[in-house]
């Protein structure tokens, strides 16, 4: 009877950890369809894109306080904590009068964000086993494909049939529930230590990382990557980093420990995390415009295109438990880079103007391998510490893969804009004239009065650029593998 008790409790909190994931991973998808709603009703058009920069920033630099806390206060009052921070920021947003104002308060929904991813997964590896775990990452993962589907329908239909308000008001409920079964249902067996917060840690880590995550944002959007500027804010954050770390050293209980860079395991599958999220960023930043602009699609068969991966990432990530159990969380890992840069590699072999087939199959190997990445590398760090220290190793490897997203936006648009800048150097003298700057190669494509000529010039160096973002994306899989090589085959498991 007890056992049945025990797995009803835990069904129960799950399904209160997915309603509260769905609601961190559907936020960016649902907002980024009611874009042209909310500029209608607020404007401040050139300020919109910092409504997914501040949210992005903010939650990626304060999952690892969280990770930490977690381990000091315990979990529950941590993801409690953010769901009612993430719910109040939605309140806030859907009653914000102006664009600064709503910018402002997607930034307190962040700090609730980064709570909920932070701790989702660390409570997932306290009540899981190890031979669980997979199972559940798979469920837990399965929250973005929903979200990817989900998020851009929901949110054009209450833009289109409501107000773009309801995007923000819809959480409220939802996240109501979530805090009532996580009450009634997670309780934490573990006595802890009066806890002693590293403050000077926390704050220096704080603005160390807004600094190292603005410089990536920012550079190369708001001035050029080779100029004073990014030189600038790259020395201050060679300096932040280097303050930090002498205060994390002296610290009694340090927000990121020293020992979770000393292990090689946590090193090497964090940095291999890095990879992963910097290799995800390239589907995600241009194959939708790719596909519309150079295959012909539409925008909905084009998200499609994208949310294909969403259909094989959970299946793998959920099947990845019987594979790490036999080969090991190294070597699945492995397995999934191989898969994922087989798919960026077959990319560089598509021809003009490109098949939709041939995106989807490439789209939807890549999220196989993604799942058999991911998951055990997540399972694996978990696997070699005690319950006091798993908050602060999921944090770091979360941390891992948003910090990488991050660096894979930055460096992506290097290319990118790079690529159609040279190209359009060597247009044709014909069409010299009539030549967009790199920020209206999109438009200009689409508008109905561009001349067949020039569309048919756009749609090829496009196409081109792209290729050279997936030659990146595919130079990231081999360092990827690389690093997976350097990683201990095998993880000291400790198996609570």
């Amino acid at each position: 009877m007890e056992v049945e008790k025990k797995e009803l409790n835990r069904n129960w909190i799950l399904a209160a950890l997915m309603m509260t994931m769905i609601l961190a991973a559907m936020d960016n998808t649902i907002v980024a369809t009611a874009i042209p709603q909310i500029v209608g009703d607020l404007g401040g058009f050139s300020l919109f894109s910092w409504l997914f920069s501040i949210y992005l920033l903010i939650q990626t630099i304060t999952i690892p306080l969280y990770g930490k806390l977690a381990d000091l206060l315990g979990r529950k009052p941590i993801i409690i904590f953010g769901i009612i921070i993430f719910l109040l920021g939605s309140a806030a947003c859907g009653f914000a009068w102006n664009m600064p104002s709503l910018i402002i308060f997607r930034g307190l929904q962040a700090v609730g964000a980064g709570a909920i991813m932070a701790t989702v997964n660390t409570i997932a590896g306290d009540i899981y086993t190890i031979e669980e775990r997979a199972k559940i990452q798979g469920w837990l993962s399965s929250v973005w494909g929903i979200a990817a589907i989900l998020g851009p329908t929901l949110g054009g239909a209450l833009a289109d049939y409501a107000t773009w308000r309801w995007i923000f008001f819809i959480n409220i409920p939802f996240g109501i529930l979530s805090i009532i079964l996580i009450v009634k249902f997670l309780h934490e067996g573990k006595t802890l230590k009066r806890p002693k917060i590293d403050w000077a840690g926390a704050i220096s880590m704080l603005i160390t990382a807004t600094v190292i995550m603005f410089t990536l944002l920012q550079s190369g959007k708001s001035w050029p990557w080779l100029s004073f500027t990014t030189l600038g804010f790259l020395s201050l954050c060679t300096l932040l980093i280097y303050i930090t770390v002498r205060i994390e050293r002296k610290a009694a209980e340090p927000i990121l420990p020293i020992w979770v860079w000393k292990k090689r395991v946590i090193l090497g599958s964090n940095l291999a995390t890095i990879g992963m999220g910097m290799i995800l960023m390239g589907p995600s930043m241009y194959l939708p415009v790719f596909a519309q602009s150079v295959t012909g699609v539409g925008a909905i068969a084009a998200g499609f295109i994208l949310a294909s991966m969403s259909i094989t990432w959970p299946l793998s990530s959920a099947l990845s438990g019987k594979l790490y159990l036999r080969i090991g969380f190294r070597n699945t890992a492995l397995c999934g880079i191989i898969i994922v840069a087989i798919g960026t590699f077959s990319f560089l072999f598509i021809q003009f103007p490109g098949p939709a087939w041939s995106l989807v199959t490439i789209q939807m190997m890549m999220g196989a391998g993604f799942g058999l990445i991911s998951t055990p590398l997540l399972v694996g760090v978990q696997s070699t510490v005690e319950y006091e220290q798993r908050g602060v190793v999921t944090g770091a490897n979360i941390f891992s893969r948003y910090f990488g997203q991050s660096l894979g936006a930055a460096i992506f648009a290097v290319v990118f804009n790079y690529g159609i800048k040279s190209k359009m150097e060597s247009a044709p003298q014909s069409l010299q004239a009539e030549l967009p700057t790199v920020n209206q190669v999109v438009d200009v494509m689409q508008s109905k009065e561009t001349s067949a000529e020039l569309r048919l010039f756009l749609r090829e160096i496009f196409f081109d650029s792209t290729h050279s973002v997936y030659v990146g994306i595919t130079i990231m899989a081999v360092i990827t593998f690389l690093i997976l090589i350097w990683t201990p085959a095998k993880f000291p498991t400790i198996r609570k």
